[in-house]
């Protein structure tokens, strides 16, 4: 949606502070007008509702809730605007997926002052906006060579949900239980992910599901502090 020739934009982070700072620079900015702020996952989805901004600038460590999550149910429930993630957690690690999610962008936190006004400019223009880091990274991923170096971010979301799950203790019952698979099934997401990991043995897998639990857990809070921001 514009305003009177200006973006709305609709910032999603659950630091007052943060809204606040992002708030003041782009206030500067003749082209973009902020129609609203949310702290929480659901406050982010009913103010996406409410004011149809033509972009969101969103956080991924929401307290209740993933902002990956947040990304893919608002692309189910067919909102087609633009969004960026801004964030602290590593690009090289979160960006492919915050794009593979729905995002048209991904600036880290400490990049924001420097980078964040362009980037928006590019993802309304409909372009897509990463560090040169992060580009360099994945246009690595794009040879198709399925090796290490692509890391998690070659991962599907299916193997990457397993790939958690094995992190979390989950034996392959576990699994086929909680994702309503059969047990062959999940096998293959095993073997699948092995290949991709350059894992050469199960045990590996078990190592790198570990780590890639321990980084989801610092986008994702446990549980509890879900429960406890509802």
């Amino acid at each position: 949606m514009e305003t009177a020739g200006k973006t709305t934009l609709l910032l999603v982070d659950d630091h007052a502070i943060v809204r606040q700072g992002l708030a003041a620079l782009l206030a500067r900015e003749a082209d973009f007008a902020i129609c609203a702020e949310a702290g929480t996952y659901e406050d982010g989805l009913a103010a996406l509702r409410a004011h149809r901004p033509g972009c969101v600038v969103l956080d991924l460590s929401l307290r209740d809730r993933s902002g990956l999550e947040w990304i893919r149910e608002v692309r189910a429930q067919g909102y087609a605007g633009h969004i960026l993630v801004l964030s602290m957690h590593d690009e090289s690690l979160y960006a492919e997926k915050a794009l593979r999610a729905g995002a048209q962008g991904y600036v880290m936190k400490d990049q924001a002052e420097e980078a964040l006004v362009a980037a928006l400019r590019a993802v309304v223009a409909g372009q897509t906006y990463l560090s040169p880091a992060a580009e360099a990274l994945l246009a690595g991923h794009s040879g198709g060579a399925e090796k290490e170096a692509d890391g998690f971010a070659g991962l599907t979301a299916r193997e990457s949900e397993i790939l958690c799950a094995i992190g979390g203790g989950l034996t392959t019952r576990d699994i086929a239980e909680k994702f309503g698979l059969s047990g062959r099934t999940v096998d293959a997401h095993r073997v699948n992910i092995k290949r991709k990991l350059g894992c050469g043995s199960l045990a590996e897998v078990l190592v790198k599901a570990l780590e890639y639990k321990r980084a989801q857990d610092d986008v994702l809070p446990p549980p509890a502090l879900r429960a406890e921001g509802r």
